[in-house]
């Protein structure tokens, strides 16, 4: 019944333990000669709104896998922000309309980085009205001369191609609720970049489960 219930990855968990589920999910991370691995995410809202990160995003978020770290902002508290930096030797940050705090009120509020031969902007996204518009968007990643734009400030997970750049947005990392809407699905981004290719892998935990979807994007040579 619980195998019915909660599905075959969770079953196999229960059966074989957290580090067989690591080395599960994992086995999509292992790209070391793919290229760089990018571990894109944001609005945590700890402790306002969530209490800390989901037990199955912790068990994968493992100190030394990834490159680079981006955070879109929003990471709220002192701690968080300070838990992030141990992930990779390579971590951005950008403030959020609620990094008021000692230290987060810093941040810079919009930050450009190359990564192969992608140059990425990030800003958290509050600034854009209305929030999440593709043209807004396509505005600001022009304004910031970049091919991959990242954002966030919706709790809504997006990776789509726009007039031949990329767009990201890495959704909430704890499922913590927004402006509008209260159903909020966990999420974060990993990308793996190698030159002009990346491969964007979206990670959501729905019914206590890590469900993992893939696309590809190849920067426009013209």
């Amino acid at each position: 019944y619980q195998r019915r219930v909660h599905g075959k990855q969770w079953y196999q968990r229960r059966v074989h333990g957290k580090q067989w589920y690591q080395r599960r999910v994992h086995g999509v991370l292992k790209m070391a000669d793919f290229g760089e691995l990018v571990l894109v995410l944001g609005d945590l809202h700890i402790p306002h709104r969530k209490d800390d990160l989901p037990a199955l995003f912790k068990d994968l978020l493992v100190p030394g896998k990834m490159q680079h770290v981006i955070c879109t902002g929003n990471v709220v508290s002192r701690s968080v922000e300070e838990y992030l930096r141990t992930l990779a030797s390579s971590v951005h940050i950008v403030r959020g309309d609620m990094d008021v705090g000692q230290g987060l009120s810093d941040l810079p509020e919009q930050k450009v980085l190359k990564i192969g031969e992608f140059t990425i902007g990030v800003c958290h996204g509050h600034q854009l009205v209305p929030w999440g518009d593709p043209e807004q968007l396509a505005n600001l990643q022009r304004a910031m001369d970049v091919d991959i734009l990242i954002t966030g400030h919706t709790h809504k997970n997006e990776v789509y191609e726009y007039e031949k750049k990329y767009i990201i947005n890495p959704g909430s990392a704890t499922g913590a609720y927004s402006a509008i809407s209260t159903n909020v699905i966990p999420s974060f981004v990993l990308m793996a970049i190698r030159g002009s290719k990346v491969v964007t892998y979206v990670y959501e935990l729905k019914d206590g489960e890590v469900v993992v979807s893939k696309s590809e994007f190849t920067k426009s040579r013209s």
